[in-house]
C-alpha cells in the first residue's frame, strides 16, 4: 500500500511505518504518522489526522508535525502529537501541551520478587487504596496553604528533598532533576494555587492509576543491568499528573490568548491551538506558569511515592531502603521544552532552539545527550510505556533515530480506541475486575464506571506500539512488565 485515504486526507507511504500528509495550502510543514497499517486503520477512525494536519498551521512549525503509533483525538492537537515549533519565530500552544500539564510516569524499583508478594495483594491493594488519595476534587497526602504551593512550584523535586519527602537519589533519577529553572510561580493565578494547595499527593481520576508490577521479560540484559532491572522483580508504576492546578493554568491562559492574540488565532483552522507568539508576553507568561506546573507535578508524584514505600514498609515490615525501592526514572507526557535540535537547514545542518510540544508523548533521548541523567548517558533514556491493565508495560531506552525523526520523542502509552462513554456502555466494572482477577491482577477504585473506562478492550495493542518503535529506532525494548495490582481514582 503506497497511500491511505481516511475522509478527505490521503497519507503517502515514505517507508515501512512512516505515513506522510505533504504540506499544501495554509500548512508550514508536512506531518507524518508513524503507524502500521493495522494501527493507522485505529488513528484514523476519529480526528487525530485532521487535528495533526492542523496542528502544521502554527507558526514556526519545523521538518514535520508528527503523530506517534498512539496517537487518538485530543483538544486541538492530537493525544500523541510532536511538534518542534521555532523559539525565536513560532509560537507556544497551550492546547498543544495539553489541560494536564507534565502528566507522566515514573517507575520505582524493588529487591522484593514476585513470590515474595504473592499473597499479599489483597492487603496491598487494599493498603494503597486507603493511602493514596484518589478520584475527583481535594485530599492530597500534604494539605497545605498557598505559601507552600507557591515553594513547590518553584523549587519542584527540591522542596521535596528539603521537606523529607526525598533522597537525593531521587532527584539523579528524575527528568530534569525534576525542576524546571524558568517556572514563574508569579504568573500563575490564585485561583491555581487554591485548586493546587488539597491535591499536592493525589492520583486524581481518569486513566491515572498506581500499578505494583513484576518483570516477564528482558530483552536487553546489558541495558536492564544498568537500569537495576531483572526477570520477576517488583516495581511500582505511577501516572499522573499536576491535578486541578494544571489544568487551570491551561484554562486561563489559552482564553488569555484567544483574546490577546485574536488575529493568529483567526488564521489557524481550529481555535483550540490557540497559540501565543514567540516573543510576546504572555508566551514568556504561560512557559513560566507552564514550568511551575511541570514542579507541581513532579512533586505530586513524589509524595504518592513517598506515600508508597510507607504502606510496603508496613505490609512487608521492612524498612524502604531494606527493600530498595529506589526510583528508575520520571517522564513527563504533557509538556513544551526548549531544546536545541538539528533542523537539517539548506545545506543539510542547521541546529536551531525550538518550544518541543509533546502532548501524550515521551522524551526518548539516545545515549550521549546531556539531557540524560549522568547514570544512564551511557546506556540512553529510560522511556516508561504504560499500557492496559491487562496488557502490561514496557521499559525503552531512547533510539538513536529519534532526534532525527521525532526531535527525541516516542510513544506514551498504549493510546485509547474507545471514548469514555462508548466504554461504560461496552463494559460493566465488575466484570471487567472479575476478568482481571482471574489473571491474578487485584484492581481497586472509586467505582465500577472508573474500572469501565479504563477496561483493557478500550486501548490500543501496547505490543504492537512499541514494535513500531523499535523498528523506527526511536526507542529499544528493554523490559516487559505486567500488573499485580492497580488503583485508580
Amino acid at each position: 500500500m503506497d497511500t491511505y485515504d481516511a475522509d478527505g486526507i490521503t497519507l503517502e507511504r515514505i517507508e515501512e511505518h512512516v505515513w506522510a500528509i505533504p504540506q499544501e495550502g495554509e500548512m508550514n510543514a508536512p506531518a507524518r504518522v508513524l503507524a502500521s497499517e493495522a494501527l493507522l486503520d485505529e488513528i484514523a477512525d476519529d480526528m487525530t489526522l485532521e487535528q495533526l494536519k492542523n496542528s502544521t498551521h502554527l507558526p514556526g512549525v519545523t521538518k514535520h508535525a508528527i503523530c506517534m503509533p498512539d496517537g487518538h483525538q485530543g483538544y486541538g492537537f492530537p493525544v500523541g502529537g510532536v511538534a518542534g515549533i521555532d523559539a525565536e519565530n513560532g509560537c507556544i500552544s497551550p492546547g498543544a501541551v495539553g489541560f494536564d500539564i507534565n502528566c507522566g510516569v515514573r517507575m520505582m524499583k524493588t529487591n522484593l520478587t514476585y513470590g515474595g508478594v504473592e499473597g499479599h495483594e489483597e492487603e496491598l491493594v487494599e493498603s494503597l487504596f486507603a493511602n493514596i488519595p484518589s478520584g475527583l476534587g481535594g485530599g492530597g497526602v500534604v494539605e497545605t496553604n498557598v505559601d507552600t504551593v507557591e515553594g513547590i512550584l518553584e523549587r519542584g523535586m527540591d522542596w521535596a528533598l528539603k521537606e523529607g519527602y526525598a533522597v537525593e537519589d531521587d532527584l539523579a533519577h528524575c527528568e530534569d532533576e525534576g525542576r524546571r529553572p524558568d517556572a514563574d510561580p508569579g504568573v500563575v493565578s490564585q485561583k491555581a494555587k487554591d485548586r493546587g494547595k488539597n491535591q499536592i499527593g493525589s492520583l486524581g481520576s481518569g486513566n491515572h492509576f498506581l500499578e505494583v508490577q513484576r518483570v516477564t521479560d528482558v530483552f536487553r540484559a546489558d541495558v536492564a543491568d544498568a537500569y537495576g532491572l531483572a526477570e520477576d522483580q517488583i516495581v511500582v508504576l505511577i501516572h499522573c499528573g499536576s491535578r486541578g492546578l494544571g489544568h487551570q493554568v491551561c484554562t486561563e491562559y489559552t482564553r488569555e490568548v484567544e483574546q490577546a492574540h485574536s488575529g493568529l488565532l483567526d488564521r489557524l483552522p481550529d481555535k483550540e491551538l490557540a497559540a501565543a507568539p514567540a516573543g510576546s508576553q504572555l508566551a514568556e507568561e504561560y512557559y513560566g506558569a507552564m514550568c511551575a506546573a511541570i514542579n507541581y507535578a513532579w512533586v505530586n508524584r513524589q509524595l504518592i511515592m513517598h506515600r508508597t514505600r510507607q504502606v510496603f514498609e508496613r505490609v512487608f515490615d521492612r524498612s524502604w531502603e531494606d527493600m530498595e525501592m529506589d526510583l528508575l526514572y520520571d517522564v513527563a507526557h504533557n509538556i513544551a521544552k526548549k531544546e536545541v535540535h538539528d533542523v537539517g537547514g539548506e545545506d543539510g545542518e542547521e541546529e536551531r532552539e525550538l518550544y518541543v510540544h509533546r502532548k501524550g508523548a515521551t522524551r526518548a533521548f539516545p545515549a550521549g545527550r546531556e539531557e540524560v541523567p549522568s547514570a544512564y548517558r551511557d546506556v540512553g533514556q529510560p522511556v516508561i510505556i504504560p499500557g492496559s491493565m491487562g496488557a502490561g508495560s514496557y521499559v525503552l531506552r531512547g533510539g538513536e533515530a529519534s532526534l532525527e525523526t521525532t526531535f527525541g520523542s516516542t510513544a506514551h502509552g498504549a493510546g485509547r480506541t474507545m471514548s469514555r462513554t462508548q466504554a461504560k456502555n461496552e463494559f460493566w466494572g465488575e466484570d471487567v475486575q472479575d476478568d482481571l482477577q482471574e489473571q491474578k491482577v487485584y484492581v481497586k477504585a472509586q467505582s465500577g464506571a472508573t474500572v469501565a473506562e479504563e477496561a483493557p478492550g478500550v486501548y490500543k495493542d501496547v505490543d504492537e506500539v512499541v514494535r513500531v518503535s523499535e523498528e523506527l529506532g526511536i526507542g529499544d525494548t528493554v523490559a516487559r512488565t505486567f500488573p499485580v495490582c492497580n488503583i485508580k481514582g
